[in-house]
């Protein structure tokens, strides 16, 4: 299975927040630290904040945070949230599969997709951010690691 670019994308900026939380950081920086479009980021965020898993504010004092609901989300629903219910493989698009019918492959795919995100399902962002990978995100984001 593979994650869109926005499902990775979405990840990493949970994960830069979880890793200098409680402190906010602005939408350019992240995308900065990332190096990735800001314009990419913006949507990915705006998607984040839709699923309550990230606050924006505006102003002095203002930018990204983590949402409670955003610190204690786990991998594997976050994952299932962004990738949406989809399929794994496409058996009713404008050219319909002519096995769709009598299919065992479909009934197979969903099952190991259930597997990929119940794996992730024990995974939580503070699990993500845990060293060795905290330090480095404070590190691209220019924060001492603490301790």
């Amino acid at each position: 299975m593979r994650l869109t670019k926005a499902t990775d994308l979405a990840l990493r900026v949970v994960m830069c927040l979880a890793a200098t939380d409680p402190e906010p950081s602005t939408a350019r920086r992240v995308a900065a630290d990332m190096r990735v479009p800001y314009n990419h980021l913006a949507k990915v965020v705006a998607r984040l904040q839709r699923l309550g898993m990230v606050e924006t504010r505006r102003g002095r004092g203002g930018g990204l945070a983590l949402t409670e609901a955003g610190r204690g989300v786990t991998v594997g629903r976050l994952v299932r949230e962004l990738e949406g219910a989809g399929d794994v493989v496409e058996c009713e698009g404008d050219v319909p599969c002519p096995l769709r019918q009598a299919c065992r492959l479909r009934s197979a795919l969903r099952q190991a997709q259930e597997a990929f995100y119940s794996s992730l399902d024990g995974v939580t962002l503070a699990d993500l951010v845990a060293a060795p990978t905290g330090p480095v995100l404070l590190g691209l984001v220019g924060r001492p690691p603490a301790g």
